[in-house]
């Protein structure tokens, strides 16, 4: 015979608590009054004393172990769309549906009625409740055999029965509850929500016609899935949740920190300790502090020292004990730590007589991660390939992290002192030259920092140089100079110039001074915009009389375009030229200048050029063709003066970034403004009158003369010409 409960309808509810006045003595008795739809119950959230008192001693609401289990109950549900079990004893209101074949040939729906009995054709009444399904077979078969003959039956469950059953005592929702009829004591648990905080889990007893036929320890349920206990519920059954019995505190390091109710009997840390897994790794076993309530002491509360053996662990607890588990410590036992530029920052293991090589053997070790992963972008990224020529001295300096081979460092801790001990050696020493005197012992603890030439300034000399040398020379490239190598020497060693290089016009441009130059732009900036402020201000308060809104309007004419002359000028960049002061007369290597070269500087040997310029207050602003013996008053002659121009304030920008001043022409070239020869590339620049008020004569009422922003702010006379229109 196969039993099926597949057309099962049967559901939980709730009953109507008009029938359970009497429990109305428990808090929650007036939330059975639910209808007999309602088939959700949540637990209790309400906290119990104990569980305050631990919050007052620990800091932590801890809570109560397993019922959070009871947040879904409907999980635990009796599900009647699977097959009936064997031992499922038949009651008043089941189905079963019979198929009888033979001679006579029928099919019938049974309903057990209340008296437990199935009417069958033509056999009459036939008792079937107290009959298990394992038996339904044999036991219709006889009754049917005593009229019918060569016949064969089968009988299969069809709807189950539902049973009313009552949860009462310290649960979330005591009352009456409408079941299936497959529910055990578990499902009826869950109904109802489970106990309350001040309900017993362990102790759980079903009665049934005043007789407790089972007890039941949820936490065996709850930790190890063992159901010993859990009973089929019949209905009238009563389950008692009694109050709650002995409890204990576990927190600390532990996942699971909560109240624990103590087996009736005795309970050890073990047995506590077990329900949530053992003692965790990362708890220490040397040490745990257990505090515990001593009534016949004052005060009642006492402290004690645990240690997690077999002995600790088979102490037994008592009521209100309060278990704390305490961390591991994060030392570590036998490791030294490596860090900073180096392949791999990690703990390695540290053995007697361990020393600087063996932690560094090689200069691999030294190669971090980032410069193998920086190569694979060059071929990985477009962008970058694209780029790669004019930024490849900066990529080439990235590329790799530059090590501070003399000094590196280890960090000891002290402890007769408690201290952090730096004790710094000579990485070259130790690694590259194999210096014992380097190669210093470490020690359990110690951590061994690598720094790179960034993170520490080295002297220039132990720098990498990257140079970048263009234009009119043999091999234009970018070459690693030497430490205290020169421009000159650079030159020489690259091959030397072209028979096209004009080697008074060589431009050196490096980031230090480019700094200095944007620093001064900045001030300078920041000086015009306070003035030209203090000047709208001054205007405005003198403004009066008859033309008080021409002028006013005339002021804030000026003002827009002093203001649309500093926004330009904001929007320039220092060049960081420096100016070599060549001899016009010297075309060699040898007439540079002893310039110890920096990382970062960019040497430009231009062809010689073919013009001479003139800029300013001049009729024609134009270049005009060099011719050998010209002179500055030849460009000024063929260029013009306009009427506002102060020649007394000209200068010369020489090709070679040099300023000669007319007020100021004495020195290495002899004679008057007028008759200094010209070299090709020169400027000759003629400002305006201080007085005229002209576009950009603010700035050089500020600056005082041009002479200044060329030295002092690395700008051309591209720029100027900018800020003058």
């Amino acid at each position: 015979m196969t039993s099926n409960s597949g057309a099962a309808t049967s559901t939980m509810s709730v009953s109507s608590p008009t029938t359970m006045e009497t429990m109305a003595a428990t808090p929650d008795a007036a939330e059975s009054s639910q209808s007999p739809s309602a088939t959700r119950v949540r637990p209790s959230t309400q906290t119990s004393q104990f569980q305050r008192f631990v919050q007052e001693s620990t800091g932590r609401i801890l809570p109560v172990y397993g019922q959070a289990l009871f947040n879904s109950p409907q999980a635990y549900a009796a599900d009647n769309a699977l097959p009936t079990p064997l031992d499922y004893v038949l009651g008043p209101g089941d189905e079963v549906r019979l198929q009888v074949l033979g001679p006579i040939e029928f099919n019938a729906n049974l309903t057990i009625n209340r008296n437990g009995q199935v009417n069958l054709p033509k056999v009459g009444l036939v008792t079937l409740a107290g009959t298990a399904v394992r038996d339904l077979d044999q036991t219709l078969q006889t009754q049917l055999g005593k009229v019918f003959t060569n016949f064969t039956a089968n009988a299969t469950m069809g709807r189950l029965r539902g049973i009313q059953v009552y949860v009462v005592g310290q649960a979330s929702q005591p009352g009456t509850f409408h079941l299936s009829s497959l529910s055990t004591l578990v499902n009826a648990l869950f109904a109802s929500g489970g106990p309350t905080a001040n309900g017993s889990m362990r102790n759980i007893e079903l009665k049934r016609a005043g007789k407790t036929i089972s007890t039941l320890d949820l936490y065996n349920f709850i930790a190890r899935g063992d159901k010993t206990g859990d009973q089929p519920l019949m209905s009238g059954d009563v389950i008692v949740i009694p109050p709650v019995g002995p409890r204990v505190a576990l927190t600390g390091v532990i996942d699971q920190a909560a109240i624990y109710e103590l087996k009736p009997g005795s309970s050890t840390i073990a047995d506590v300790l077990s329900l949530s897994g053992g003692v965790p790794a990362l708890a220490t076993r040397q040490k745990a502090v257990l505090e515990r309530i001593n009534p016949l002491s004052n005060p009642p509360r006492q402290v004690q020292d645990l240690v997690l053996d077999a002995q600790g662990l088979n102490q037994g607890l008592n009521d209100g004990d309060v278990i704390t588990l305490l961390g591991i410590s994060p030392a570590f036992a036998n490791a030294v730590t490596l860090q900073g530029t180096v392949a791999a920052p990690l703990r390695y293991r540290w053995f007697e007589g361990m020393k600087i090589l063996d932690l560094i053997p090689e200069r691999d070790a030294l190669i971090t991660g980032d410069y193998y992963k920086r190569k694979n972008l060059l071929v990985q990224n477009s962008e970058l390939a694209e780029n790669a020529g004019s930024g490849v001295g900066s990529r080439i300096k990235s590329m790799v992290d530059q090590i501070n081979w003399e000094y590196a460092v280890i960090e000891r801790l002290d402890r007769s002192q408690l201290s952090s001990q730096l004790i710094p050696f000579n990485l070259g020493k130790a690694v590259l030259q194999r210096d014992p005197a380097h190669n210093l012992a470490l020690l359990p603890g110690d951590v061994v920092t690598i720094l790179s030439q960034n993170d520490l300034r080295v002297p220039n000399e132990r720098k990498s140089h990257l140079v970048r040398v263009e234009g009119e020379v043999a091999v234009p490239g970018i070459y690693q100079a030497v430490p205290g190598e020169t421009l000159a020497q650079l030159l020489k060693r690259v091959g030397g110039l072209t028979p096209q290089a004009y080697l008074f016009g060589a431009e050196l441009t490096r980031e230090t001074v480019k700094v200095r130059q944007q620093s001064n732009l900045d001030s300078l900036i920041r000086k015009l915009e306070a003035q030209a402020q203090a000047q709208a201000s001054s205007a405005t308060a003198n403004l009066s009389g008859d033309r008080a809104a021409q002028a006013q309007a005339l002021q804030q004419q000026q003002h827009a375009q002093l203001k649309s002359q500093i926004d330009r000028l904001k929007s320039f960049k220092s060049n960081g030229r420096m100016s070599l002061e060549l001899d016009p007369r010297g075309q060699t290597l040898a007439a540079l200048p002893a310039l110890t070269l920096e990382d970062g500087d960019r040497i430009l040997i231009p062809a010689t050029p073919g013009f001479v310029s003139a800029f300013g207050s001049v009729n024609n602003e134009n270049v005009s063709i060099y011719k050998p013996g010209k002179t500055v008053g030849d460009v000024i002659r063929t260029a013009g003066l306009t009427e506002d121009a102060e020649p007394d304030q000209a200068f010369v920008l020489r090709a070679d970034g040099s300023i000669i001043a007319r007020r100021d022409n004495s020195g290495l070239f002899s004679g008057n403004f007028e008759s200094i020869a010209i070299m090709p590339g020169d400027t000759v620049v003629v400002p305006a009158q201080i007085d005229r008020e002209s576009r950009y004569n603010f700035i050089t009422r500020v600056v005082k003369d041009w002479t200044q922003i060329f030295a002092n702010l690395g700008l051309g006379v591209a720029a100027i010409n900018s800020i003058s229109k």
